[in-house]
């Protein structure tokens, strides 16, 4: 069985010899190249992404030790350094009124950037991942900056509602150029969570994106591509929506809910796409703890029946022991259940 088929007959709820594993890398040079290629050996990751040109994005200059850069939309961001995830800085639509002119990244929908997506498809056996673009409320933010977009949401701006209006139109037309590749499938996200719940209320979320993501899964469904969700925090009160959705597989912050509660409403309905603690990667405790706490989360999840991908994200400073171990519990027989 090929990797591909192991990750599809898994979003598919089918019976599987193994839980499937994806690896996320930090910025190449963050690991050394000989545990990089030890883990690969060992645990090769069951999912990749294709080859694609990313938007223009206006790095700092070799001289500028602030770290700030702009991406393709016009933010301004600084990383204090290299591996560190960059902070916003200042917003370009921060000054009201100034939004009615925004135009998306010219070069975000050019067919060009797409041109070795099927050639990078073909050459693998395993299940390709696109990671787009798409990711209205925190594009929303970062262009108004966090609390205007906020405040702008819950009072019903006329131009917030248009600007986001021009953000769906541009995600969908990314997501059909997606859907007419040879990927698997397409994910696409929005950090809708604090470690104690929504950032904005379940009710404005379901008036006005609930309907943008119905026409993302809409577009990618209609060319059989699964469809990934990402978010951070706490999104109990809103997974309901995207299981019902059609979503195929999420990838939730299960150490902020409850990890058995979420198994036992939506297990057989949806894929669990990893959502381990990050910081137990760093947490220097005892091995029985580390393993306690991986083995906590699939004993909800792992029944051999499919629904569950074993992700991890190896930062800088986490030990190659550290990602082979967490593997392994994967990999170790579990007690037969009912």
């Amino acid at each position: 069985m090929t990797s591909r088929e192991l990750v599809i007959k898994t979003l598919n709820h089918e019976s599987v010899p193994r839980v499937p594993r994806d690896l996320w890398l930090p910025t190449e040079g963050s690991i050394h190249a000989e545990e990089l290629a030890e883990i690969n050996i060992r645990y090769p990751s069951d999912l990749v992404q294709p080859e694609i040109s990313p938007p223009h994005v206006k790095k700092p200059a070799k001289h500028d030790k602030s770290g700030d850069f702009t991406d393709a939309w016009g933010c301004v961001w600084r990383a204090a350094t290299p591996d560190a995830t960059p902070e916003l800085k200042s917003s370009p639509l921060a000054e009201a009124g100034r939004s009615a002119a925004f135009q998306p990244p010219a070069d975000l929908l050019d067919r060009a950037r797409f041109a070795k997506v099927n050639k990078s498809c073909q050459a693998t056996h395993r299940f390709v991942l696109a990671w787009s673009e798409v990711r209205p409320f925190d594009r929303l933010r970062a262009l108004r900056g966090p609390e205007a977009a906020l405040v702008d949401l819950a009072r019903g701006s006329k131009d917030t509602r248009a600007l986001l209006a021009t953000l769906h139109e541009t995600a969908c037309k990314e997501l059909e150029l997606w859907a007419a590749t040879d990927v698997d499938g397409v994910m696409f996200r929005d950090d809708w969570g604090a470690s104690d719940g929504l950032l904005v209320a379940a009710e404005m979320w379901r008036e006005i994106f609930r309907p943008l993501y119905r026409d993302y899964c809409d577009i990618l469904h209609a060319k059989d591509k699964f469809v990934f969700f990402r978010s951070a925090g706490n999104i109990l009160d809103i997974s309901g929506d995207l299981v019902k959705l059609g979503i195929d597989a999420i990838h939730w912050q299960l150490h902020l809910m409850d990890v058995e509660r979420l198994a036992k409403r939506y297990r057989g309905r949806v894929t669990f796409w990893g959502g381990m603690d990050p910081h137990l990667l760093h947490t220097p405790g005892s091995p029985e703890q580390f393993r306690d706490s991986v083995l906590a989360v699939r004993r909800a999840l792992d029944f051999g029946g499919g629904g569950v991908i074993a992700q991890c994200q190896w930062d800088p400073g986490v030990r190659v022991q550290t990602i082979a171990s967490l593997f392994e519990q994967w990999l170790a027989p579990l007690p037969m259940r009912a």
